[in-house]
């Protein structure tokens, strides 16, 4: 009963955290900028810990199961 929210929380955490740990990877291997506003290498860091904190979560919803 309770597998059908984990296995949609997991798939929607581990989505949204490899898309977000690609995109911030594409952009700053083109150099441009991760996030308006903020330095270059604050920004690649906080969305790179934002993204693997996010993956992870994902992971352990799955492990849960």
């Amino acid at each position: 009963m309770e597998s059908g929210p984990a296995i949609f929380a997991g798939t929607a955490f581990t989505l949204f955290g490899g898309a977000l740990l690609l995109w911030t990877t594409v952009r700053a291997l083109h150099g441009q900028p991760v996030a308006h506003g903020v330095a270059p290498r604050t920004a690649v860091a906080l969305t790179s810990l934002s993204g693997a904190a996010s993956l992870l979560l994902g992971v352990w919803c799955f492990g849960r199961l």
